[in-house]
Formats: C-alpha cells, sequence, structure tokens
C-alpha cells in the first residue's frame, strides 16, 4: 500500500518524531491503530500509552475534539513525547446525536459493550414503533488530535464519519463497541461482520487517520 507519506519529499519526513504516544488504553482502538499505521509504513514508533505507565486522561470535554485534545495533552505532559489521541463514538440524530462522547459509558459503566448496545436498542423501541418500516440512522464518528508538546497552541485535528444504520438486533462477532449494531446498507453488513482489513479501509478511524497523515510532517 502506498503511503501518504510518500507523496512528501524525503527532506520533509526528516523533520517527522521518531517517536509518538498513543493516548488510549482501549484494546480494541490499540489494535486496530496497530494494523492501521502499520499499513502506513510510517518511519515512527508508536508507542501505546500503557506501556509507558500512562493512565487514562479525565475526559471531561464537551466535544469529541476537546477530548481528543485533553487526552492528547494529557499522554504528551507525561511522556514528554509527541502524542495522538482519538475520541471516537457512536452518533443517533433520533436520540440527538447520543450516545455521543459517552458512548464508551452510556450505560453507566465504562467499556462494557453488551451493556451500551442494549441501552442503544432499547432507547430506541419508541422511535421503531412510531415509524416501523424506517431505518434509524447513525454514524460512527473519530476525531484524532495530535501535540507536538503538551502546550502545542496549533493542534492537527482530523476527523472521519461513517455513515450507516443501527440495527434492532446485534449482527457479527468481529471488531468491538457498537459495531454489531452498525449496519452498512451498501455492503449488506454490519461492522461486526467485516474482515478487519476491509473495516479499517472505510471506517471513521481510518478515515481520519488519512486525513492526519495527509497534514504531515510536522
Amino acid at each position: 500500500m502506498t503511503s501518504v507519506l510518500d507523496h512528501h519529499s524525503a527532506n520533509n519526513n526528516q523533520n517527522l518524531p521518531t517517536q509518538w504516544v498513543l493516548a488510549s488504553n482501549n484494546k480494541g482502538k490499540l489494535e486496530e491503530f496497530k494494523r492501521l499505521f502499520a499499513q502506513e509504513n510510517l518511519d515512527v514508533t508508536i508507542v501505546p500509552q500503557g506501556q509507558l505507565d500512562i493512565e487514562d486522561a479525565i475526559e471531561d470535554g464537551r466535544s469529541f475534539v476537546e477530548n481528543a485534545i485533553i487526552k492528547a495533552r494529557h499522554a504528551s505532559r507525561i511522556s514528554g513525547l509527541p502524542a495522538i489521541a482519538d475520541d471516537s463514538g457512536l452518533c443517533v440524530p433520533a436520540l440527538g446525536n447520543a450516545p455521543g462522547i459517552y458512548s464508551a459509558r452510556y450505560a453507566g459503566e465504562h467499556g462494557n459493550s453488551a451493556k451500551n448496545n442494549a441501552k442503544l436498542i432499547q432507547d430506541l423501541q419508541s422511535t421503531r414503533q412510531k415509524q416501523p418500516n424506517t431505518p434509524i440512522k447513525g454514524m460512527f464518528v473519530c476525531v484524532l488530535a495530535m501535540v507536538r508538546h503538551a502546550d502545542d497552541s496549533l493542534p492537527i485535528i482530523a476527523q472521519g464519519l461513517w455513515h450507516g444504520e443501527i440495527l434492532a438486533a446485534p449482527q457479527g462477532d468481529g471488531g468491538f463497541g457498537y459495531d454489531p449494531l452498525f449496519w452498512l446498507p451498501e455492503l449488506q453488513a454490519t461492522a461486526a461482520s467485516l474482515e478487519a482489513t476491509h473495516k479499517n479501509s472505510i471506517s471513521h478511524r481510518g478515515q481520519a487517520i488519512q486525513q492526519l497523515l495527509a497534514q504531515l510532517p510536522l
């Protein structure tokens, strides 16, 4: 696969940092990031913050962008290295774009995908009853923020949106989070049913990473 960075000159590539911290301890996200960055053949070492004993930041922002920047600054401040952070979730317009930034703890317990999916299904029951033949739209959102240092006043921001529909029952055993409920009409499959490489090529996270890399070097 040709890297976005291949389009930059050799001199520009020399300006890239040699090591970045990935500000996440989410196993599902880390696996996806590992595959996505590997495809780009970056001359950069990506270190998950857990390997540096960095705990998760307190996400008290009101938007995906704010939370991504908070996490990136947190990891950069502790490590002294450039940091990249992801804030992502599922937005359902019929629910006022909930669960949104609270996607990971929608049911009250952080990271419990089964409970989060069950709550989403329950919260959409009345909408389905009122419009039984109308698909319920949803979109996965991923915002990436990269800071060169903790007090960077100009973070690099990238955003990916993945549009689909929300099912009334899970389908598929792959992926994580809300993937089993996220239906892709054009593929006649859920995100949880896609092979990992295919998913990464079209997902919100894959889109955001491509946008981020297109804005490099630093």
